[in-house]
């Protein structure tokens, strides 16, 4: 009787008969921290429920460089995640990483899962795809920059709650603000990605040659032409006449403005949720300024964020590219797109997704968030605004950071600084060509 009652218990554990059934573990590496990271989790949990083949387990490695860092030191050791997310920049890095990566396109094709490149945002899947229009990775976390204003600082100040639409206006209105007493007129967040990379998408006009890096790895920077020049020294004479705080390198621009601190804001449109929540007055969301003497534009803004990138091992088997091929699927998914864009403020990355958040309601209720993709596909994005990819790109951003703030602080006119920016951006994209012929 005992010896029965053991095997009717292991045949229960799944040791024994039908019940056993092993699980393919999908390791995904990401780097989202806090409630972004609580988000990520329940994805991977709902795919987990959703099927019994596949088991995607979601690890957080530190910010993007460290995780990017890590993730090629394991590919290396032979132990690659599946799944890595990396940030916008470091597409051309992870290219570049030979036999580290397998394009997007070949693994859904390889699993004869449904993939659609069309099926998604131009100006997103188009930062992600080579020349020849295959997509290299999984538009995962997307965001673009917006413009905010303070309804009510404005009212004080005596003025319309209306956002300037052009860079004259928004100097005319800091002029006003700053006569009114407002201590902080206008700042900004991440102000290469603002001022220099969504700027010139947003213009038409090339941040560097070979298609802002697109075509080839021989590309050099642009961005001393005459309008980035104007642009910076637009900005360094508002900083000069007290018009313009400069708050930093990253986000910091963002609680400037959620404090009530400065009343026009720069910045990423995920910080409207942090904003929603600190705000003790009226505001608004609308596209960036442009200089309207400036022919065709605004044409469109580009992405920042990450995506997700797909490791090579070859100790992998193919059921667990399938796997992975599976879960991108269910990425993609409208309604698990839906949610995500609607949980995070992040970008819907198809435009089904679009359509159906629009459909249930939700940008009557938050007509902010519709704006990142109106933006983005205010027009057909061109070979100057489908996004960049400049190796080492997080030293040529610092790079550029740092001749923007030498401007700011009266130390460097706009010029000399953009002329200093190209010169040091080029020494780095020439040491990634070397290294990566």
């Amino acid at each position: 009787m005992r010896i029965k009652m053991l095997v009717i218990a292991m045949s229960g554990l799944g040791l024994f008969g039908a019940n056993a059934h092993a699980q393919t573990e999908i390791q995904w590496w990401h780097s989202m921290g806090g409630a972004l990271g609580d988000r990520v989790n329940e994805l991977a949990t709902k795919f987990n429920a959703s099927q019994k083949d596949y088991k995607v387990v979601a690890t957080y490695k530190g910010q993007y460089p460290v995780s990017m860092t890590a993730a090629i030191a394991a590919f290396r050791a032979g132990n690659a995640p599946h799944i890595l997310q990396v940030f916008e920049v470091g597409t051309a890095t992870m290219m570049a990483a030979k036999g580290a990566i397998v394009p997007v396109a070949t693994v859904m094709k390889n699993a004869k899962e449904p993939f659609e490149p069309k099926a998604y945002l131009p100006t997103v899947a188009g930062y992600y795809t080579d020349m020849k229009g295959n997509m290299l990775s999984l538009p995962f976390n997307s965001s673009t920059a917006l413009f905010y204003i303070n309804k009510d600082a404005l009212k004080k100040a005596g003025l319309e709650p209306a956002a300037p639409k052009t860079w004259k206006e928004l100097v005319a209105t800091a002029e006003k603000l700053k006569a009114a007493g407002h201590a902080c007129p206008y700042t900004t967040s991440w102000p290469s990605w603002v001022h220099i990379e969504n700027f010139s998408a947003w213009h038409n006009v090339p941040i560097g040659t070979m298609q802002n890096g697109m075509g080839g790895l021989d590309t050099k920077f642009t961005i001393n032409s005459p309008l980035h020049v104007r642009q910076i020294a637009m900005l360094g004479d508002m900083a000069k006449k007290g018009l313009f705080t400069y708050a930093g390198r990253t986000n910091q621009g963002d609680a400037k403005f959620g404090s009530g601190e400065c009343a026009m804001f720069t910045g990423s449109a995920s910080a409207q949720a942090g904003i929603r929540k600190a705000a003790k007055f009226e505001w608004s969301v609308h596209f960036l300024p442009y200089h309207d003497d400036v022919k065709g534009a605004p044409q469109n803004s580009i992405i920042g964020g990450a995506s997700l990138w797909v490791m090579a091992s070859k100790n992998r088997k193919p059921d667990e590219y399938k796997g992975v091929a599976k879960f991108l699927a269910f990425l993609s998914q409208p309604e698990i797109q839906m949610e995500w864009h609607t949980g995070t403020g992040y970008v819907p990355i198809t435009l089904a997704a679009f359509e159906l958040t629009r459909k249930s309601g939700y940008y009557d209720k938050e007509p902010g968030a519709e704006l990142t993709v109106r933006q983005l596909t205010n027009k057909t994005p061109t070979a100057n605004s489908k996004g960049l990819r400049f190796g080492n790109f997080v030293q040529g951003r610092e790079v550029i950071e740092e001749e923007m703030e030498s401007v700011f602080a009266g130390k460097k006119d706009a010029k000399t600084a953009m002329n200093d920016a190209v010169k040091r951006g080029n020494d780095i994209l020439r040491k990634f060509q070397a290294a990566n012929k």
